[in-house]
């Protein structure tokens, strides 16, 4: 599929990987719609040219509007956090898919990309598990509502008419980025962030211009009925990545401490938090989740799509550190 002048549809355009995207498609010489949550966060996807719609994703009507005239959706809205209710998960990450999927169907549209995670493997999982490879929720909320929706979103797919396209996206960085940008160097610059144990586990890095690379090649070989792992392809310890984000921030180096200490200090510090009413920023599951043991295999991706990530580690901190002297982080956790 020839993507230039096809209209694409972002959902959640106000978050970082939906407006980066809105940005990069703009530049491919595409037509951008958006969707997203509230009228606070319209003003970047404006500035862009996009014309935007304020509406929930579970609102059948709001769907059924967005879509019309649609040729790609882009679906990125997402219950994102480390623990919580599965409901409200499910809600969102399932029901809110199912919603803008059949409504896209039912519109025309030819191609729906779902963007999922890697954490449909869990926390324990084979190094260089492939998309082959077994689910696992872990008991958690966000594990299990994104297996339950590729599972929901690809019971819809009839291609040629209606193709789904399954991304499994790794640990996405970049400006606007919280869990692996934004949360740590504001920990850093007080001087209470540690990686786990020995800072061995493998943070499966992504810059978010990979990522979308990686999608557009997705949409343009109508890969329907497949997931891909998308990730940097490296294997970069913990250790090595924070220690290379303080250092590209000129912040104080991570030290190491046991992973259940951690668990513990986040714990106390979120029941703190709440007892002075101030938002929770970092919930205590949120070390599982930074602290997985292996890498996953990309293979599919370079050998079906011609993935290859353009972007180093280096380079995209250096981008990232950029965005974060002209930011107020602390506005991303409030």
């Amino acid at each position: 599929m020839n993507l230039q002048n096809k209209t694409l549809l972002i959902t959640a355009i106000e978050e970082f990987i939906g407006l980066r995207a809105a940005e990069l498609a703009i530049a491919k010489g595409m037509k951008v719609r958006g969707l997203q949550s509230s009228t606070d966060k319209a003003s970047p996807a404006h500035k862009l040219g996009v014309e935007v719609i304020v509406g929930d994703v579970t609102d059948k009507a709001i769907a059924e509007k967005i879509c019309q005239g649609v040729d790609i959706v882009l679906h990125t809205a997402q219950v994102a956090k480390e623990a919580g209710s599965i409901d409200e998960f499910r809600h969102i990450n399932v029901d809110g898919t199912v919603n803008i999927a059949t409504a896209a169907k039912n519109a025309g549209v030819k191609t729906f990309v779902h963007l999922s995670s890697v954490l449909v493997y869990g926390f324990n999982y084979p190094n260089h598990v492939t998309e082959e490879g077994a689910v696992n929720s872990e008991n958690n909320p966000y594990c299990q509502s994104k297996i339950e929706a590729e599972t929901a979103v690809l019971e819809i797919n009839s291609p040629p008419d209606f193709g789904v396209i399954i991304i499994r996206a790794g640990d996405v960085y970049g400006p606007g980025s919280v869990p692996w940008i934004v949360r740590p160097l504001l920990l850093m610059n007080q001087k209470l962030f540690a990686y786990a144990d020995e800072g061995n586990a493998i943070i499966n890095h992504l810059y978010v211009d990979n990522l979308i690379n990686a999608i557009f090649l997705a949409m343009e070989k109508e890969t329907y009925g497949e997931a891909f792992n998308i990730t940097d392809g490296k294997e970069t310890s913990s250790k090595e990545y924070f220690t290379l984000l303080a250092e590209t921030a000129k912040l104080p180096l991570p030290f190491a401490l046991p992973k259940d200490e951690i668990k513990l200090f986040i714990t106390l510090r979120a029941q703190g938090q709440k007892l002075f009413r101030k938002k929770v920023d970092i919930l205590p599951e949120a070390v599982d989740f930074m602290n997985r043991p292996g890498a996953y295999s990309i293979a599919k991706a370079k050998s079906i799509l011609g993935y290859e990530p353009d972007i180093s580690l280096e380079d995209g901190l250096k981008l990232t550190q950029e965005w974060v002297q002209k930011t107020d982080l602390k506005k991303f956790v409030q």
